[in-house]
């Protein structure tokens, strides 16, 4: 399917969940979905229980069996006949390792399919095509501490040292409070696998052995806000009491984890939550949960849930003095769409969640009558050559961009790049020169 047909079929309907009513298998659950418990213990059920609802069940409800972190949701059709979706929640691997011994028909999981699982899935088909990798919201890592503790900020390298067990007390961090207590998710968990990512593989470091692991979100959370010298990671949703702090990457400024910024990518831990649809063993359910995923009602769940939506809003941006003045002028006058376009590892071509923000925002375009000369695109590249180069390529890639807006009647106001400067991640590995490489929408 060719992007400008994959956005003309979003648009119609926006992603409308199919008229006829999904077939109901006489025996068994009609959908087994495995993987996050980022994504299983509220969201993945939120989901289900809002699909069940737009296909007309009655009495939807969550049954709770014996295995900790597993919920059955069940519907009921008018004829009397249950339906049930079976959700496990034990780690964004598991969902993986279920697809793979068919034992589920969708992984949910709150990190990008590692090459080796991709390898091992092969059979399945490729598990990376846009219509088998679906982004259904953005998270970002909070780093939690007691509401006591006095820091505000942190860099990820100091959180890298901190969580090997190389900082061993608050006051070499400025602090007070002697011992730092580790707070971290078990290994299954995608959580833990983002974190080991994003701060931990990066510097070559590894979990200092003294972390207190837990398998459940709200445990861990719980556990730091009542420990004053506690520190931990967790996904957005599950700050609850604790304390957030803002987290800086390289030359960025420090971000606190708040959705506007998780929205668009920028803050230094955020992160994408997936399904993963097997493309050549279909179940009708699962195609249906994840087009009913990025539907308006089911971002507004995911935004219910606590979690960062992807639908597309206006936002106006502060100028500052860090900006460069044409940015800042920008600022001034124009409002910046919560979405950045980013493009695919060693390529030119928009990444699967870009595929489908392309959509939302020439939807969001059309509803807001912008399609006449108000629409600015704004490119970002990463100094890894030198200056001139990146300012060319930041504003090609703003180039790629148009054209996609340009073949849906978009007729554009302005087309800029701004080089290496603004970045919101270090450019001294591979990762963060990829998240610097982006594009931004601006409307007037």
């Amino acid at each position: 399917m060719t992007l400008r047909v994959l956005c003309i079929f979003l648009l119609s309907g926006w992603l409308s969940i199919y008229a006829a009513a999904l077939p109901i298998p006489e025996n068994g659950p009609a959908l087994r979905i495995q993987g996050s418990n980022t994504i299983g213990a509220d969201l993945g059920p939120a989901l289900v229980e809002g699909l069940l609802q737009q296909q007309g069940l009655l009495k939807i409800h969550r049954e709770t069996p014996d295995t900790a972190n597993e919920q059955r949701i069940v519907g009921q059709t008018a004829q009397g006949q249950r339906v049930i979706i079976e959700v496990a929640a034990h780690g964004s691997s598991t969902g993986f390792a279920a697809l793979k011994n068919a034992s589920a028909d969708l992984a949910a999981s709150s990190r990008e399919i590692k090459d080796s699982e991709l390898l091992a899935l092969q059979t399945l088909g490729d598990l990376k095509s846009p219509a088998a990798e679906q982004v259904i919201a953005i998270d970002g890592l909070a780093i939690i501490l007691n509401p006591a503790n006095p820091l505000e900020q942190l860099n990820t390298e100091q959180l890298a040292r901190i969580f090997a067990g190389e900082v061993k007390t608050w006051e070499e961090l400025g602090g007070r409070g002697g011992a730092i207590h580790l707070y971290a998710r078990d290994d299954q968990s995608g959580t833990y696998d983002t974190f080991k990512e994003l701060v931990l593989s990066r510097r070559g470091k590894s979990l200092g052995s003294a972390a207190k692991r837990f398998e459940s979100s709200e445990q861990l959370s719980d556990a730091v806000s009542n420990d004053p010298q506690g520190i931990g990671f967790i996904g957005l949703p599950y700050v609850r009491q604790a304390k957030a702090v803002a987290i800086a990457d390289g030359a960025s400024q420090a971000m606190l984890p708040l959705n506007s910024l998780i929205a668009t990518e920028d803050y230094p831990l955020s992160r994408r939550l997936f399904f993963y649809l097997p493309p050549d063993i279909q179940n009708p359910w699962a195609q249906a949960l994840a087009t009913f995923a990025q539907s308006p009602q089911g971002q507004a769940i995911v935004a219910t849930s606590g979690f960062v939506s992807q639908t597309v809003q206006a936002m106006s941006v502060a100028p500052n003095a860090l900006m460069p003045e044409g940015y800042q002028s920008l600022s001034r006058h124009a409002q910046r769409l919560t979405v950045n376009f980013r493009f695919a590892e060693g390529s030119a071509s928009l990444d699967n969640k870009a595929r489908q923000d392309l959509a939302r925002v020439l939807d969001y375009i059309k509803r807001n009558g912008k399609t006449e000369r108000a629409v600015t695109l704004v490119g970002f590249g990463d100094l890894k050559d030198d200056p001139a180069r990146a300012d060319l390529l930041s504003k090609l890639r703003a180039m790629a961009v148009r054209r996609e807006l340009v073949k849906n009647g978009v007729v554009m106001r302005e087309v800029r790049g701004f080089g290496a400067l603004m970045p919101v991640a270090t450019n001294s590995a591979d990762e963060g020169r990829i998240k610097n490489r982006r594009v931004e929408v601006w409307v007037y």
